[in-house]
């Protein structure tokens, strides 16, 4: 049997797959489990990809949502490494969360950001994950999408 932590590490994906935001979610995420050194890389990224006062704001929405994580969560989020180009059950859960709070999907946002924290903080969650998701998107919108090799889904219809 695995321990209770180990759950959430458990390779889904890979980073390759994710859209831009979504990546950028888990990298962030990433570099903010890091440690100082992470998170003052995080911080220059946002403000040179959204200038000093936006980056600030960017920076300020993913330290509440990671603290609100970490203080507040279910179980502790498990993260990869840095490098790792696997995506784990928690990364992508969180990944997901921000992604749909970035498109005005709110009620999704909530029902993830539910598995990562106690029912009482999850609004707060999803709308921290709204912050970071539109800024996130902001700093991705020339990045074109991954391509899986699938055809899209009106291909194969009829």
């Amino acid at each position: 049997m695995s321990a209770p932590t180990s759950r959430g590490g458990a390779a889904v994906g890979r980073l390759s797959d994710l859209s831009p935001v979504e990546a950028g979610a888990v990298m962030y995420l990433r570099l903010w489990g890091d440690g100082a050194t992470g998170r003052a890389n995080a911080a220059s990224d946002f403000d040179i990809a959204l200038g000093a006062d936006r980056g600030r704001a960017t920076m300020l929405a993913l330290d509440r949502l990671c603290s609100l994580c970490a203080h507040h969560g279910r179980r502790p989020l498990v993260r990869h490494g840095l490098g790792c180009a696997c995506l784990g059950a928690d990364e992508n859960c969180f990944a997901q969360m921000i992604a749909a709070a970035s498109e005005g999907a709110r009620e999704d946002a909530m029902m993830m950001a539910s598995l990562i924290v106690r029912p009482d903080f999850a609004p707060a969650l999803a709308s921290l994950s709204e912050e970071l998701g539109l800024a996130l998107r902001r700093m991705t919108a020339a990045i074109p999408l991954p391509t899986t090799g699938h055809q899209p889904l009106n291909a194969v219809l009829h």
